[in-house]
């Protein structure tokens, strides 16, 4: 059923999904989903669970590159982020669309949410360990990076980026966490 949901947001976005359609691509009955899934809700939060494993397996593997280089460490989880988001855009828009916003119905979406946060989080600690960002409080600067890559995310999910056509995402990611970086670092420039 998930994958069956996901072929119906390729084609049609996240509003097309019904569990009708889903249950009928999947081949079979109307029925069938309910034994599963509660609604299209509970669907959309597989669908996005789904894809939060999937893409915090991808930053765990892109940041053990990089053990004993928080730094790295911390500009490969970025990296591993907008590229799961440009290769995976149907995950990524249920992933952070508004019916998954409220995740305390799935306990296993929200677990798999925060594992996916708590990556950047400890990477920001370590970094901060080694001197390398500046003070302040850990939540603010997580949101500050989680928010820069993110939306560049957003853009290239969304292909919004017309005039950066050219350009590779993995390019433009590794200049927006290089400057972010740079804005976090405890270094002046």
């Amino acid at each position: 059923m998930v994958e069956a949901a996901l072929k119906l947001i390729r084609r049609s976005g996240p509003g097309a999904l019904t569990l009708r359609a889903a249950a009928r691509l999947a081949g079979v009955s109307q029925a069938a989903p309910y034994r599963h899934f509660a609604g299209k809700r509970a669907l959309l939060a597989a669908v996005a669970e789904q894809g939060f494993r999937e893409m915090t397996a991808a930053m765990r593997d892109a940041a053990a590159r990089h053990v004993s280089d928080p730094a790295a460490r911390f500009q490969a989880l970025g990296l591993a982020y907008v590229a799961f988001a440009a290769t995976h855009r149907s995950h990524f828009r249920v992933m952070f669309a508004l019916e998954a916003a409220d995740k305390s119905p799935y306990p296993g979406l929200r677990a798999a949410a925060e594992e996916s946060y708590g990556l950047l989080l400890e990477a920001i600690g370590d970094c901060r360990r080694e001197g390398l960002l500046a003070p302040g409080d850990l939540s603010e600067q997580a949101l500050a990076a989680w928010s820069v890559v993110h939306g560049l995310s957003v853009l290239i999910a969304d292909r919004q980026l017309v005039d950066l056509k050219d350009r590779p995402p993995d390019e433009l990611a590794a200049i927006v966490t290089q400057n972010l970086f740079l804005g976090l670092s405890a270094r002046p420039f």
